[in-house]
């Protein structure tokens, strides 16, 4: 056992040192660790501001929009005694009509025939106290008078049954409505069915949505009209304040959002239903600091602008403001003529 141990131990030895070695000829294979590459120095990017400069000038608070031209005198055809199913429409929108002309026709119903009956009757009534007359009983001609006021007192009632059937026209003038009907349809004492304007007086309906506008303008406030090239000077009528009472809803509506406008002579071609451009000033003022209205802000009840300084400092400061005009507004206090202001 000795002796095998003998032998054993320089074989371990020379294994442990060939061990060691590889270890140490393993590690000079590896490649040698590089240094750590430091990042790229990046330059702060200049942010970009859009600007504008304080000036004077003029600034305007002002309506603008498009009117359309309407009668001021108008009429509304209706059955008043009772209605009845449709025999004809017998005009259009845009139809010019006179007085008198027939608008809508309803059904009869044989009215037409008992009517020429009737006259007839009264005819042979005439005739009958003709005879009685050449006869000379003066009981006779008594009784043939008698018929014959009965005739005409049962024609003249057929007469106004029959014209209630029609509606006509009480007026010159354009037709601008017509209910949509066709025959046989059923329509309603009170219906309007009709209605006729006068081409020949004429005002302008502007339609404002903006309360706090349309409430700043009263009657007597000049107004600029273009009639397509031409352009004439209006004034203003009615207003939401000054409007009739009325008990129509739709009616009450318009009146609360409409101005209306007349100029002293409307051009000869002008029409009914056309579109034509109002301005109406509120307020100007001239020589007044102003900047675009996206330079202001709000915030928590504040008004400031924000003002760039030495090329790249920002700079917050209240302001108070003046005349709001469409683009435009006047600041009145905080800011002086050249200031940069920053704009949302």
């Amino acid at each position: 056992m000795d002796k095998l141990s003998q032998k054993l131990k320089p074989l371990l030895g020379w294994s442990f040192a060939l061990l060691i070695g590889v270890s140490l000829t393993g590690c000079s294979l590896l490649p040698a660790e590089e240094n750590a590459l430091k990042p790229p120095l990046v330059k702060p990017a200049q942010e970009n501001y859009r600007t504008v400069t304080v000036e004077k000038g003029t600034i305007t608070q002002e309506i603008k929009g498009s009117g359309s031209l309407e009668s001021t005198q108008s009429e509304i055809a209706q059955f008043t005694g009772q209605g009845g199913r449709i025999a004809k429409m017998m005009v259009t929108a845009g139809q010019q009509v006179k007085k008198g002309d027939v608008l809508v026709q309803l059904n009869v119903d044989g009215l037409d025939i008992q009517l020429k009956e009737q006259q007839l009757s009264v005819a042979r009534s005439k005739l009958t106290l003709k005879q009685a007359k050449a006869g000379g009983d003066s009981d006779a001609i008594e009784i043939a008078k008698l018929q014959m006021e009965i005739e005409s007192l049962k024609l003249e009632r057929l007469m106004a049954t029959f014209n209630s059937k029609q509606l006509v026209s009480g007026m010159d003038g354009q037709v601008t409505f017509v209910e949509d009907l066709e025959e046989g349809d059923f329509v309603d004492a009170y219906q309007t069915l009709v209605i006729i304007s006068d081409p020949n007086r004429l005002r302008i309906a502007l339609r404002v949505e903006t309360g706090s506008e349309i409430s700043s303008v009263d009657v007597g406030f000049p107004a600029a009209v273009k009639f397509g090239s031409e352009e004439l000077e209006g004034k203003v009528v009615q207003t939401p304040s000054s409007a009739p009472t009325t008990l129509n809803e739709q009616q009450r509506d318009r009146y609360s959002k409409t101005l209306f406008i007349e100029v002293p002579k409307v051009p000869s071609d002008a029409a009914i239903g056309a579109f034509v451009d109002v301005r109406i000033i509120l307020q100007q003022r001239d020589e007044v600091l102003k900047i675009p209205r996206s330079g202001v802000r709000s915030f928590l009840g504040r008004t400031f602008v924000r003002t760039l300084e030495d090329g790249n400092k920002i700079r917050e400061i209240d302001v108070e403001t003046g005349i709001k005009g469409s683009t435009e507004m006047e600041i009145t206090k905080g800011l002086e003529e050249g200031a940069i202001v920053v704009l949302q």
